[in-house]
């Protein structure tokens, strides 16, 4: 860790920054995945919305 102190003793302390990295593209499967994850919870928010409307 790299650590400074300024004229009235003050110490900053800064930390190690993480090596970036570019994201790599979703591979078909994960996109398919994603899809059907987004579609569940599509229902399950119309689901509560509809709920919630009979109820009110």
């Amino acid at each position: 860790m790299y650590t400074t102190s300024n004229e009235n003793g003050v110490l900053n302390n800064y930390p190690q920054e993480p090596e970036m990295y570019y994201a790599e593209y979703p591979s078909p499967e994960q996109q398919q995945r994603y899809s059907l994850m987004g579609g569940l919870a599509f229902l399950f928010v119309g689901t509560l919305f509809l709920i919630a409307l009979s109820i009110s």
